[in-house]
């Protein structure tokens, strides 16, 4: 039996009505996005919709987890503000 590798991601939206950041980690990132815009989070459903500004994949739940909880320091959002900057 061949078994299968779950990625986990890291991941920033921004809104495109307020330009507020929303930082989340999943292991469907496509589906976790679909999610956040379609009303299916709480936090978000009133904020979107939402464009997938940052990602970074990663091999277990608690990288992920630990890379989101840097995002939301002050170094993980300068980090995004000058990706953001670079960006256009």
């Amino acid at each position: 039996m061949q078994g299968f590798f779950v990625m986990y991601w890291a991941y920033v939206l921004k809104s495109k009505t307020s330009g507020k950041l929303y930082y989340g980690q999943t292991n469907d990132l496509e589906k976790r996005v679909y999610s956040h815009n379609h009303g299916l989070s709480r936090y978000t459903r009133k904020r979107g919709p939402w464009e997938l500004v940052y990602s970074k994949n990663f091999a277990t739940r608690a990288e992920a987890m630990r890379f989101e909880k840097f995002l939301k320091s002050g170094k993980g959002r300068q980090l995004i503000k000058d990706i953001l900057a670079d960006s256009g």
